[in-house]
């Protein structure tokens, strides 16, 4: 069970049950060991949404952007996860249900943002999903299905895009960006819709950054390697049949190439964090892959010796 400690609001604000949204005054608690930002971070001051943000890398992402000093606005399409996780993350969290397939939502979600904080700074495109992994054969694709992986995946970064290009573009300045994936670099990685759709990712990047530097604003994106959250989790169970989530947790994370270490949420939420802090502001139109390697390269097995002439 979660411990709740009270937190001290200087202003509660109200529940709009028209839009979604859940403001920070809502919440009666913050979870023990989250913390609510601090002086100074690497994004002080700033405002993000993420969408996506209510479990996994966005989670995790929002989490470390609050202990760097910004405020994040949590846009979801599962109202009862983003509210927790708005409440446990603090008064520096607020929560917006946001189907990013809806076009009107993701613009009422920047709305929300500029009308609160006067301000968007960072966009992080980051809700999406695998689609089914079976029938994996390309000749057995059902084509409604791949719709709703592009649907989510390329539609929603593309309006998330807009919208923030709509209020940064004016003011000179602001961050987007976008998860793509390992799946987006090598073939095979994935089901063919989430595969396709994560190749398209740093092509999207490629393509709107190279309109949107002019004005200040950079675009660039995240391909990690598989990390066990419930989405990936979820995704590996139909590989593995009769395994559980702990047996398939550690099965994803024996996939790495890096000795010593494994690919975790909070190594992805750090690249968030320098992609969207000052240090980054002369980058742009960038794939960073927190992939420990795997992408580098594909060995092939050893060759038997030649044999030597006249053997």
């Amino acid at each position: 069970m979660l411990r709740f400690t009270p937190i001290r609001l200087g202003k509660l604000l109200l529940r709009d049950h028209t839009s979604g949204v859940l403001h920070a005054g809502d919440c009666v608690g913050t979870r023990a060991g989250f913390s609510t930002g601090c002086r100074g971070g690497r994004l002080e001051g700033k405002v993000a949404i993420i969408t996506g943000g209510a479990s996994g890398l966005g989670r995790a992402t929002a989490h470390e952007f609050i202990r760097q000093g910004a405020k994040v606005i949590i846009a979801d399409n599962k109202p009862e996860i983003g509210r927790q996780t708005a409440c446990e993350l603090g008064p520096q969290a607020q929560f917006i249900a946001c189907d990013v397939r809806d076009e009107r939502q993701v613009a009422d979600a920047v709305d929300f943002a500029v009308s609160h904080h006067k301000k968007l700074d960072i966009m992080y495109n980051n809700a999406g999903i695998p689609g089914p992994i079976f029938p994996s054969s390309i000749v057995d694709l059902d084509l409604d299905s791949f719709d709703r992986v592009m649907d989510v995946n390329i539609r929603g970064t593309v309006a998330g895009i807009k919208h923030a290009a709509r209020v940064m573009v004016p003011v000179g300045s602001g961050c987007i960006l976008c998860t793509a994936s390992i799946s987006g670099i090598l073939g095979g990685l994935g089901p063919h819709s989430y595969t396709v759709s994560k190749f398209a990712i740093p092509g999207l990047v490629k393509s709107v950054s190279s309109e949107l530097s002019r004005h200040g604003v950079r675009v660039n994106c995240i391909s990690p390697f598989a990390i066990p959250t419930k989405f990936v989790v979820d995704q590996f169970s139909g590989l593995y049949p009769g395994a559980d989530p702990a047996q398939i947790s550690e099965i994803v994370k024996g996939m790495g190439e890096l000795g010593g270490t494994t690919c975790e949420e909070s190594d992805v939420a750090w690249a968030a964090v320098y992609l969207s802090s000052d240090e980054a502001k002369y980058v742009t139109g960038h794939n960073l892959v927190v992939d420990g390697g795997f992408t580098s390269s594909k060995r092939l097995a050893m060759p038997m010796p030649m044999p030597h002439q006249g053997d």
